[in-house]
């Protein structure tokens, strides 16, 4: 009998390819998860602070319909602020997050006329569009 000899160069260098980009794929799968759990863990963070603020401001509202009930005006209200055209402002802050909230007197009652969520932003660099030399 013949004894063929069996050739494992061919086979040991698909076996490290694979190996190779096995690994590869591998670490860039846990990259990716970790760089999506840094964003979920974000946006859960930004949510929790909206809902805050949005409860804060619910509250606000709660107590501008027990002073109308009451007979009292909304200029009687904790850390309002009246403007020109007669809305009365209220700002909430959370964080970087504000909440700006006006409403205006109507026939003993009142009407949200404002509800407005913003965040405190500015770029990192400069906004130098023109690169100039």
């Amino acid at each position: 009998m013949k004894h063929v000899p069996i050739k494992l160069g061919p086979l040991a260098l698909l076996l490290t390819v694979i190996s190779i980009c096995m690994t590869t794929l591998g670490i860039l799968a846990f990259a990716t998860a970790r760089a999506d759990w840094n964003l979920a863990q974000k946006y859960a963070d930004t949510v929790q602070t909206r809902y805050t603020l949005e409860a804060r401001g619910q509250g606000f509202l709660r107590d501008a319909a027990k002073a109308c009930q009451e007979g009292k005006t909304l200029q009687e209200l904790a850390d309002t602020r009246t403007e020109e055209d007669g809305i009365f402002y209220k700002t909430l802050e959370e964080g970087e997050f504000r909440l700006k909230i006006g409403i205006v007197s109507e026939n003993g009652s009142f009407r949200v006329v404002s509800w407005r969520i913003q965040r405190e932003w500015e770029p990192e660099g400069g906004l130098d569009l023109w690169m100039s030399d």
